[in-house]
């Protein structure tokens, strides 16, 4: 019995041995393939052994196993390398003395074990695991448009993560507010999916499902990638995005602008806040003050109350009113008071000021505000500054004393409001022309626009010594001018135009000289006589003569010299001669020469 023992262990290792050296497949324990890892798009490194083996190379085969199904892809006979038919023709060659087999433009299909069987003394192989690694293109977000309710019962989407076309898969992590989200029970779900692509390259979709709260309405969420490539792990990170929370309000309250002290004029608008999403329909009350009951306003679409130009009408106690459309709840604000500061017109007294010359006048200036006022007087022409206060004294008054005054009512407080009046002080007097008289050169049947100015108290009235189309037009309360359209003629040359300006204390004249001028072309045309002189003279000039012509006159003073020179030398000549008297006698028989 022990002797059989011992025959049957000696031929079943016998067995074992001459299986192992017939190398049969799958019988013999196989070793821990090399691991080569490369990049999408690279050229890969295949290595017929160890870096240590000196084994022969010369003869070489190549096989890809996929699905433990080896396919020949390489022959190296002699050192000399041949690609087998099939995906592999092309990207194949030999490198560091047929030591090397490079694989080049990998792709995802390319990963799997690549077997190399060399013939030596005896049959020997060496397998090859090929890693390949692709980084995915930056994670796209899209976050939910609609929004998420916090009276949700279940997990609602927040937002979609996509990352293309990575190798192998990514892996997906959600954060909010910098913080990683787990998974948890009806609060946080995520849902992941893939697709492959043609390329072999992976599309990865993950869905963040979560159940929000009030306080997530500004939460900030994003999402990550985290990959690996030959150089280690990485990772990429999607945009932030903040999804639309729904909650109801809780508070409604007013808010005015602008802030601050408010005047009349300005635009004020009153708006409805409140702390939900979305806000309640909002509608503003104001109280009445006669029956004290709040009374709705009418708003413009946005629900905003408008006051343009505010008025201190507007002034009163204002609320607002919230309604929630979906729960049907209602909030009142707090009730504010609204203050529109304002000064009312400014009067002035007298209304129509009048005084004689050298006497004086006293204006007194008066306004109502909410708030303390401020005067001051200005003269309209000058914009001088003349006296602080409601009263204006003016003394010994003179004809220029007369015009307009301001009166400025302001409140110091609330920059901008004011109020004025404008008074004008008649002082009393004869008329005072703006133009006493004027000389210019015309043409003969032109049309002219003569103008004519003049002031005073009463106000006086114009008229004029020749026949026209007269205008008038007053400038204030206590001038006027009046314009007349004329045509020039050989009479309006020779009386020229003369405006009289009257009231019950006196009157006053301009008059306007006409001259031809004949270098000029006649012909009918409009041009308007404008002021070049003042004067309030009650003298009139008389007409001055009317200039010769140019040439004229040059050639009179040439012969009135020629003539003094003659003169001159026949006296020099009498007087060398000694013909020339120089006594009363001489003198006398000199004077009866020259007058014969």
């Amino acid at each position: 019995m022990e002797l059989s023992r011992l025959v049957c262990a000696f031929l079943l290792a016998a067995c074992c041995c001459c299986r192992r050296a017939a190398g049969v497949p799958g019988e013999a324990e196989q070793p821990e393939p090399e691991l080569v890892e490369v990049e999408v798009g690279s050229t890969a490194l295949l290595k017929c052994g160890p870096s240590r083996s000196q084994g022969n190379f010369s003869h070489v085969d190549w096989f890809s196993v996929h699905k433990e199904k080896p396919t020949l892809i390489f022959r190296v006979r002699q050192g000399q390398g041949q690609s087998e038919p099939g995906e592999y023709q092309h990207r194949l060659s030999l490198q560091d003395k047929g030591t090397t087999l490079a694989l080049t433009h990998v792709t995802p299909h390319d990963e799997r074990i690549f077997l190399c069987q060399g013939k030596r003394p005896r049959s020997q192989e060496h397998r090859i695991q090929l890693r390949v690694y692709k980084a995915p293109e930056e994670p796209s977000i899209q976050v939910n448009p609609l929004g998420i309710s916090v009276n949700s019962q279940e997990p609602e989407e927040v937002a979609t993560c996509v990352g293309r076309n990575g190798y192998p898969i990514p892996q997906v992590i959600w954060y909010k507010n910098g913080r990683p989200l787990k998974e948890e029970k009806n609060r946080v779900h995520i849902q992941s999916s893939q697709i492959v692509e043609s390329s072999g390259l992976y599309t990865l979709q993950s869905i963040l499902k979560a159940q929000l709260v009030k306080e997530d309405k500004d939460a900030q969420f994003y999402c990550e990638l985290n990959y690996r490539l030959p150089s280690g792990n990485h990772m990429k990170e999607s945009r932030e995005v903040t999804v639309p929370v729904f909650y109801p309000a809780e508070k409604v309250w007013l808010e005015v602008e602008p802030m601050g002290m408010l005047k009349e004029g300005d635009r004020v608008e009153i708006r409805c806040l409140a702390d939900g999403n979305p806000p309640p329909h909002f509608s503003i009350s104001k109280q009445n003050l006669s029956t004290k009951e709040m009374e709705e306003e009418i708003t413009d679409d946005n629900g905003i109350l408008v006051l343009e130009p505010a008025q201190k009408e507007h002034s009163g106690l204002y609320e607002c009113q919230g309604l929630d459309l979906e729960t049907t709840a209602s909030l009142l604000s707090d009730q504010q008071e609204l203050l529109v500061n304002y000064v009312s017109d400014v009067r002035v007294s007298p209304e129509a000021p009048e005084s004689q010359e050298g006497s004086s006048l006293t204006l007194t200036c008066e306004a109502e505000s909410n708030q303390a006022l401020e005067f001051q007087w200005l003269r309209e022409k000058t914009g001088k500054v003349l006296q602080k206060g409601p009263v204006l004294q003016l003394h010994n008054l003179k004809r220029e004393a007369g015009g307009g005054y301001r009166c400025i009512a302001s409140v110091p407080s609330v920059p901008g409001l004011n109020r004025t009046q404008l008074v004008n002080v008649a002082i009393f007097g004869s008329p005072w022309m703006t133009l006493k008289e004027r000389k210019m050169w015309v043409k003969e049947n032109t049309v002219l626009n003569l103008s004519c100015e003049a002031s005073g108290h009463p106000r006086p009235t114009i008229s004029w010594n020749v026949d026209g189309v007269a205008s008038e037009h007053d400038q204030d309360p206590q001038s006027i001018l009046s314009i007349l359209n004329v045509l020039v003629t050989p009479e309006l040359l020779e009386s020229g135009a003369e405006c009289v300006a009257s009231n019950s204390l006196g009157k006053n004249t301009t008059i306007i000289f006409l001259e031809l001028d004949s270098n000029r072309t006649t012909g009918l045309s409009t041009s308007t006589i404008s002021p070049h002189a003042r004067a309030n003279s009650t003298s009139t000039e008389k007409k001055l003569p009317e200039p010769e012509s140019k040439g004229v006159v040059i050639v009179a003073v040439t012969v009135c010299i020629l003539v003094l020179a003659v003169l001159g030398a026949v006296l020099y000549f009498f007087y060398k001669k000694g013909k020339l008297p120089c006594g009363r006698s001489g003198k006398q028989e000199m004077e009866r020469n020259t007058s014969i």
